[in-house]
């Protein structure tokens, strides 16, 4: 059984023209310890793709199951609970917490999900580049710093399923491929199903597998 299974997805947005189709029938699984890259030109509908496979969107048809089970079966409640345990989330926004310092935010993920583990997150940080800004505030960070936070904070959690949306697009190419062998290394060691949105030929070629999402459809 894969980790997450994405059913014959479909999406469309209203416009002043009417419904515009943006997902046409998606269908695409992720196993344990993968890393499938999702490709496509901007607006192709990967960060839609993302957003309902993480349960922050609904599709108008179609199902999403992680670890078997099907996110729309489940309550408002339930699908929060299932995202803090299971999925781990990059998104372009970070969404870091303003009031934590970066170590606190870090470790915050895990620990909503009950699996803090500190040692882990103090070689995470030292990994990612961050041990000597963990009493920093995320306002006194560059964009690239923060964005290896939310990384770290998703990773820190240890998460069966992890989707990223660009994760190293802040980063500049030398800390970008290292961040981004840090996600493989840690994705296929810990069985972790990684769905990774990017741009780069470069980085999807190093990954299990490449799709490419073309007005709609899985070309």
């Amino acid at each position: 059984m894969p980790l997450l299974a994405l059913e014959d997805i479909r999406k469309s947005f209203a416009s002043a023209e009417g419904a515009v189709p943006v997902l046409q029938g998606v269908s695409l699984d992720v196993a344990a310890g993968q890393v499938v890259a999702l490709t496509g030109e901007s607006g192709s509908g990967k960060s839609t793709l993302l957003h309902i496979a993480a349960g922050l969107e609904a599709p108008e048809s179609g199902r999403v199951l992680i670890g078997g089970q099907d996110m729309a079966a489940l309550p408002d409640a339930g699908r929060a609970k299932l995202r803090r345990g299971t999925v781990g989330l990059v998104f372009q926004q970070f969404n870091l917490v303003p009031s934590l310092t970066v170590g606190a935010n870090l470790a915050f993920q895990a620990r909503l999900a009950n699996v803090h583990d500190a040692g882990f997150c103090t070689d995470l940080a030292a990994r990612l580049g961050l041990s000597d800004l963990l009493a920093r505030y995320p306002e006194q960070l560059s964009g690239g710093q923060q964005q290896r936070v939310a990384i770290g904070r998703a990773l820190a959690a240890r998460p069966k399923v992890l989707l990223a949306d660009e994760p190293t697009g802040n980063l500049d190419e030398a800390t970008g491929d290292a961040v981004f062998t840090l996600m493989l290394d840690l994705a296929r060691a810990q069985g972790t199903g990684l769905l990774l949105v990017t741009h780069s030929a470069r980085l999807a070629g190093q990954c299990d597998r490449r799709v490419l999402l073309r007005a709609g459809r899985l070309a």
